[in-house]
């Protein structure tokens, strides 16, 4: 299926979804349940909101709340308004995201109020930033302060804005035209925004469902984030295409997953390795009415071969397959089949999706080519060339192996990047943030094995003279200064780093340092 060729946009999307499903459940919050006819009329009406807010074609527009239907709602109404879409991490402090609205030029931001326990609004006030393109914020609840908008208020200026208008607004969307623009952090530890287009996003979404399995009435909870590709794209965007039920959850919870999945009948449940584990080995799993569920998509991790069988025999899942992509590659490269046995969904993410080249260098590092990969970072064009040769090869940093049947193995990592419990952590920012602590001289951080994170960050630390910081102290620090995922568990003081004749930290020493 060419889904670029089918709908060319996002928002014809949308209408097409809410036309061709206009009865159907499209989305499940607790007690609201929204046909996919209602969807479409509560995107337009944010769409229209959008634009008589002053946001024009292009213009970037971010969206910083967990995964709600106003998530949903505002998102695609700010898209369908036009605008390119830049996801914001719900685990960032204020400084963090200020630093991608700066960066994108975000002309509008849609924040929630609260969520576990912290105030974004309050977080992004304190962030000592300039943001002056940032000309208005709309609180996702029914209260702002004076200088912000409510929801309420912000859909209410959207009155003046006739169907017509907004239809007009999103017929102009051209298929290449940039749909979003996801933040990555790389070796540089600075965050970089992957520029990803609406034919690539729903030609990648198309071939995703597809392969997946996925079908119309299915009963979708979505756990991963809908900052990250595989929440909003793998998620919002194929159950679009396919007309299958959103059933939003804003926090991983293991026992609010078993209660979803037996009172909403959910039979499609995308996650971390860690998700999965966690549901098997609950105490009170058998409590639970599972047997709807039919499909899991895994991936992120190493996926243990003991987990696969699990999800097949003690669940009777039909379907579970494994996955890799990143954020330069519209989130998806290489996907498990229907079909595939056990050891090739535990042991390789898969082969290359359609249309999609990949090959490993010399070294081992695992290269794409093909309809998916960005044209390019935002306004970067030194690292858009540092990622993307002029053969077109996109060199992902991960290192691989290919097997005889072209099923990829990651082994490991150029960048040194860890996954914590599915989410990316990059060492060279956590690195630069950990130096800012003022008894810190020196620091280099690497990933290591967690039992249930599947890794987690240590920081190797050189103090200052005179400091008596310790571990505690610095972790303390940092839980306050950055995401939770990205906080070292383990701290180790040394007198120096080890370093290279030119200088770099050599890594493979504190590894085999933390491994004995």
């Amino acid at each position: 299926m060419r889904g670029d060729l089918e709908w060319g946009s996002i928002p014809r999307l949308v209408r097409s979804a809410a036309a061709r499903y206009a009865d159907a459940d499209a989305v499940i919050e607790g007690r609201t349940r929204l046909s996919y006819g209602e969807l479409g009329e509560r995107v337009e009406r944010a769409a229209a909101a959008c634009i008589a807010s002053g946001v024009e074609p292009g213009d970037r527009v971010a969206v910083w709340a967990p995964n709600t239907l106003d998530w949903i709602v505002s998102a695609l109404g700010a898209v369908t308004a036009g605008a390119v879409l830049v996801p914001l991490n719900t685990r960032f402090k204020g400084t963090e995201a200020a630093y991608v609205l700066e960066r994108s030029r975000a002309r509008l931001l849609f924040v929630t109020g609260t969520f576990l326990g912290t105030s974004y609004v309050a977080s992004l006030r304190r962030a000592e930033v300039s943001l002056p393109h940032l000309e208005r914020v709309v609180v996702l609840g029914d209260s702002a302060p004076d200088d912000y908008l409510t929801w309420k208020a912000f859909l209410a200026e959207g009155d003046q804005i006739t169907s017509a208008q907004v239809r007009a607004r999103a017929d102009a969307i051209s298929p290449s035209d940039p749909s979003d623009l996801v933040y990555t952090s790389g070796t540089t530890g600075r965050p970089k925004g992957a520029v990803i287009s609406h034919a690539q996003t729903l030609r990648c979404y198309a071939i995703w469902s597809e392969l997946a399995g996925l079908e119309e009435g299915d009963r979708y909870l979505i756990v991963n984030p809908f900052f990250h590709t595989f929440g909003y794209k793998a998620g919002i965007i194929a159950c679009l295409m396919r007309g299958a039920v959103m059933i939003p959850q804003p926090v991983f919870n293991v026992d609010t997953v078993l209660a979803n999945i037996a009172s909403e009948r959910v039979s499609v449940l995308p996650g971390p390795p860690t998700l999965h584990q966690s549901l098997l080995d609950h105490p009170s799993r058998a409590a639970y009415d599972l047997a709807s569920l039919r499909l899991v998509v895994t991936g992120a991790a190493v996926v243990p071969l003991r987990l696969v069988e699990r999800l097949r025999g003690e669940l009777g899942v039909a379907t579970v397959l494994t996955a890799y992509g990143l954020s330069e590659a519209s989130g998806i490269v290489t996907m498990c089949r229907r079909g595939d046995p056990a050891d090739v969904v535990a042991t390789t993410s898969g082969r290359p999706i359609p249309d999609t080249e990949v090959r490993l260098s010399e070294a081992g590092e695992v290269l794409v080519r093909g309809h998916h990969v960005m044209r390019g970072y935002f306004e970067d064009e030194e690292e858009t060339a540092r990622a993307i040769d002029a053969d077109g090869w996109l060199h992902t940093g991960d290192v691989g192996v290919l097997d005889e049947a072209g099923n990829l193995r990651i082994t490991d990592r150029v960048k040194d990047m860890f996954i914590v419990g599915g989410f990316n952590a990059y060492p060279a920012e956590i690195e630069q943030l950990l130096g800012l602590h003022p008894d810190i001289a020196d620091v280099a951080v690497i990933g290591i094995p967690d039992p249930r994170l599947g890794e987690v960050g240590k920081a190797f630390a050189v103090r200052r003279p005179g400091a008596r910081v310790t571990g505690d102290d610095l972790i303390a620090w940092a839980r306050r200064e950055m995401a939770n995922y990205k906080v070292p568990r383990e701290v180790e003081f040394v007198g120096e780093l080890p370093r290279n004749a030119s200088g770099k930290v050599v890594k493979g020493e504190l590894r085999a340092r933390a491994g004995a």
